[in-house]
């Protein structure tokens, strides 16, 4: 393709791109293709020659579109949001367009300064501490591995990285109800899965502070040794806010590094109403949130904030001939802040967003999208015929259909199990379950960047009809 094609194809296709995004309710927002229909419908062999673009546009559309889960459809309520927005995806296509890797200062130094000042920025507006750093990581998975890894050397004196595990046990410690990814991590690290104690939660699905120092202090009678502790703003079941005040305080008695996943609530600190959920903050080790989830930014985008930059570095540094510059003493080279040697230029599309909305829009955005979930809330606690399985904390809403209290628990988990299949057939909306004390749960989040309350209560009298439909047959 030269650059006049280049051209033409580009404007086509940003034409299109509008019209998506103005008529992506036409579509249906969970994909209606069963497994395989995509990959069946390519070709078995690479193409020999090359091919026109505007027939790869073609097949792009009649095949790849219909493959598609439109996550930017207002009704999209499933998983937590993957928020996106045009200031971003105009970022993200000049990221693409300048192609650079950012990994150190010199090979794009206003990639690392950027970086720099947004992450600054999000201090300011989450009120994080303003002695901590910040860096972009991909996903909040990376981060929380990077936190382990650092809380490991740091306790080490970098020894392990040196010299590898000697017989020394650490101790993990997160809810029963924290990510998966925390898992995933704590076998990375090294740690070994047996390793990581999920302490018990309250009514509210929220870690008991209590149950943890208890077992803090029976591994220290065993002789082993508590290392982190993952403290969840928002759990992915029910967005749990576990306590973080009381938790730091215990982590302080046995200088353990506290690190608070924060990936979808972290948004919600813009507001002022809900920096409760940081009281003590400052007592933490390290914080990560996404403002590819609910600020509006497409992913991938992780904001990781850190006490010691320190201990972050040296966990992560390394210095082969070809990657020394002179100006490692004045300048960040991100390279060092985490796992990959190469970086995208991920502040932009941020940079883009958080200029374009200003703070008071991205406040707004997220006010209206609880007080939503919010007056849904009412509605489903007032229904006779629906239980909200967990208070609400933010913007997502657990509840189940019980239309008659004699049912057993396995007869209404199957009948939720066929509403939500049937509810996400439809193309008219989509959400997601999880399992609540066994109790099969419809989970509906309201987070999307253009969902409006006409969408949830479009949402909310379909789900009702839809109950009572499958209930009756």
């Amino acid at each position: 393709m030269d650059k006049k094609d280049f051209r033409k194809y580009a404007h086509e296709l940003v034409d299109w791109m509008a019209d998506y995004l103005e008529n992506v309710e036409q579509y249906p927002v969970k994909s209606q293709v069963v497994p395989k229909e995509i990959f069946n419908k390519l070709p078995e062999l690479p193409p020999t020659k090359p091919e026109q673009f505007k027939d790869i546009f073609e097949d792009f559309q009649k095949i790849i579109i219909p493959g598609m889960t439109h996550w930017q459809h207002p009704s999209f309520f499933a998983y937590f949001p993957a928020n996106s927005s045009p200031p971003s995806i105009l970022g993200e296509m000049l990221t693409s367009t300048l192609a650079a890797q950012c990994m150190v200062w010199q090979t794009s130094p206003a990639a690392a300064e950027l970086e720099e000042k947004v992450m600054d920025w999000l201090k300011i507006m989450l009120s994080i501490p303003q002695s901590w750093s910040g860096v972009i990581q991909d996903t909040a998975s990376t981060a929380t591995l990077v936190a382990l890894l650092s809380a490991r050397e740091k306790k080490t004196d970098y020894l392990i990285n040196q010299k590898g595990f000697a017989q020394q046990k650490f101790r993990i410690y997160c809810s029963s109800e924290t990510h998966s990814s925390i898992d995933k991590a704590v076998k990375i690290a090294g740690f070994g899965i047996e390793n990581l104690v999920k302490i018990e939660v309250n009514d509210a699905f929220a870690m008991i502070p209590e149950e943890l120092e208890k077992a803090i202090s029976q591994d220290i009678e065993n002789g082993l040794t508590p290392l982190c502790v993952i403290v969840t703003l928002g759990t992915t079941s029910t967005t749990a806010i576990d306590p973080l005040d009381k938790i730091t305080e215990i982590c302080q008695k046995y200088s353990i590094w506290v690190h608070v996943d924060a990936a979808l609530a972290g948004s919600a600190l813009v507001l002022d109403e809900m920096k409760w959920m940081i009281h003590r903050i400052e007592l933490a080790d390290s914080f990560v949130f996404n403002p590819h989830k609910w600020m509006l930014t497409n992913f991938d985008c992780s904001a990781y904030f850190v006490k010691d930059t320190e201990s972050l570095i040296k966990t992560f540094e390394i210095m082969p001939e070809y990657l020394k510059t002179n100006e490692k003493e004045t300048v960040n080279n991100y390279r060092d802040w985490g796992i990959p040697l190469g970086r995208r230029f991920r502040a932009l599309k941020l940079w883009f967003v958080i200029r374009s909305y200003g703070i008071e829009g991205i406040q707004a955005k997220i006010r209206n999208h609880i007080k939503i979930a919010e007056d849904l809330e009412q509605k489903i606690t007032l229904h006779d015929q629906f239980e909200l399985l967990v208070p609400r904390s933010l913007n997502l809403l657990c509840f189940r259909y019980v239309p008659d209290a004699n049912l057993t628990n396995e007869e209404l988990n199957n009948l939720n199990q066929k509403i939500l299949e049937t509810l996400n057939a439809s193309g008219k909306l989509f959400i997601t379950h999880t399992k609540l004390h066994q109790k099969y749960t419809l989970r509906m989040q309201i987070g999307q960047t253009e969902v409006t309350r006409q969408h949830v209560d479009a949402a909310w009298e379909l789900i009702k009809k839809t109950s009572i439909e499958i209930n009756s047959k």
